[in-house]
């Protein structure tokens, strides 16, 4: 079957609405949250910044997905490179704060595992970026007139952004079932492998012990006295 293109239902309404109107609604912007899976090998440290507005929300979720003992380092600094969060051997965390403007510096720490490497996943929730208002003044061009129809565009406005809002967060919540998912589909490998491997050798040990109880219970029966000539 071939790849299907599903559209959201803004890009369906602005597609509904007279030509003139366009400009105003190409003013929508994709949804500022994003994730992002990788992997941290062992002994290593991996650092990622973001830039940041002013009075502006910023919300980092991470989890490790596999990984001996699924822990790591997390760290987060301002732009002036002062410590918000330091978390030690932590397998998940939600972490928001206030922002300035500036680079919001967030690593992922491995160095305490010799060993082991890391699947971690991380996920960005950027709110009140700047965008909005502009949105809605970009809209208010195009409200004079517009008296005449039933639903007007302030109306329409404040349905995209409640379905934009409510679609935002399904998104949200779908990309941390996966990842638990992810998680726990990793940990049951990790036990059936486990499994498997004792199940093997308790097998060996039983025949071995089996073995040698037949040898010495052979031994006893045996008639050991030589006969003469």
């Amino acid at each position: 079957m071939g790849d299907r293109i599903w559209l959201s239902f803004p890009v369906l309404l602005l597609a509904a609405l007279p030509p003139e109107l366009l400009p105003g609604a190409a003013g929508f912007t994709p949804s500022l949250d994003s994730d992002f899976t990788f992997t941290l090998p062992a002994g290593q440290k991996e650092c990622f910044y973001q830039p940041m507005p002013l009075k502006a929300s910023l919300e980092i979720e991470y989890q490790v997905l596999d990984g001996a003992g699924l822990d790591v380092d997390f760290h987060l600094a301002s732009p002036e490179g002062k410590t918000l969060v330091f978390e030690q051997r932590k397998s998940d965390g939600v972490h928001t704060v206030e922002t300035e403007v500036g680079d919001y510096m967030f690593c992922f720490d491995n160095t305490f595992s010799t060993i082991s490497e890391k699947v971690i996943f991380f996920e960005l929730i950027l709110d009140n970026m700047g965008e909005q208002a502009q949105e809605q003044e970009d809209w208010k061009k195009y409200i004079t007139g517009t008296d005449m129809l039933d639903m007007k565009l302030e109306d329409i406005l404040e349905s995209i952004n409640s379905i934009k809002s409510r679609l935002s967060k399904s998104g949200h919540i779908q990309t941390l079932l996966r990842a638990f998912e992810a998680r726990d589909r990793n940990i049951q490998e990790s036990n059936f492998d486990r499994v498997n491997f004792w199940s093997m050798v308790n097998l060996v040990v039983m025949v071995v012990v089996s073995a040698i109880q037949v040898y010495m219970l052979k031994g006893l029966f045996e008639d050991k006295r030589k006969s003469r000539t």
